[in-house]
């Protein structure tokens, strides 16, 4: 029973851990305007601590408790900003982690998870630039006019999750280690 009890102590430890660093830096990331993108990567990094040691539901709850809590430090602000993050980036670690424990198939999983962030890109520039109003210059406008928006996105953003998704396999190895070194 102890053991059992001294896993769970530890669960609740790594997933708080987890969003403490990840709220904290999303919430800095997001409030400085210039650093959204590191951010997000902090935040991404960080939420894999528990799904290191096989804590999906720390991972989850951790996951929940970063996006409440970045709301909460500020980025209720600027909520478009932190909408990719939450539709996406935020879960795309715990999408990681069950595509490894239950041995879906990576290509089917690729062009799963490849949509999924595609159809992010599309959320994201229409809350950014049609319902944030935010102008784009008028060369770019000319371009993406019509549906070659969304052939942009679905070519170019499929391409760079491509890069994105392995990368983030890498991390998530790295992140396992690093854990498994703090506690054996």
């Amino acid at each position: 029973m102890g053991r059992r009890n001294n896993s769970r102590t530890f669960e609740i430890a790594l997933s708080a851990i987890s969003c403490a660093v990840a709220a904290g830096a999303l919430a800095l990331g997001l409030l400085s305007g210039w650093l959204v993108g590191t951010g997000y990567l902090i935040a991404v990094i960080a939420l894999m601590l528990p799904l290191s040691k096989q804590f999906l539901w720390g991972g989850f709850l951790a996951y929940m408790a970063t996006v409440i809590l970045a709301v909460v430090l500020g980025a209720a602000v600027k909520f478009w900003d932190l909408v990719p993050f939450a539709m996406f980036f935020g879960l795309h670690p715990l999408m990681n982690f069950l595509q490894v424990r239950f041995k879906i198939n990576r290509w089917l999983a690729f062009a799963i998870k490849a949509v999924w962030f595609d159809c992010t890109l599309v959320a994201g520039y229409f809350l950014i630039y049609e319902l944030g109003g935010i102008a784009l210059p008028e060369q770019v406008q000319a371009v993406i006019e019509g549906w070659r928006l969304y052939v942009i996105i679905f070519t170019a953003g499929t391409a760079v999750f491509l890069l994105y998704d392995y990368l983030i396999f890498k991390a998530q190895i790295g992140v396992n280690r690093l854990v498994y070194r703090i506690r054996k």
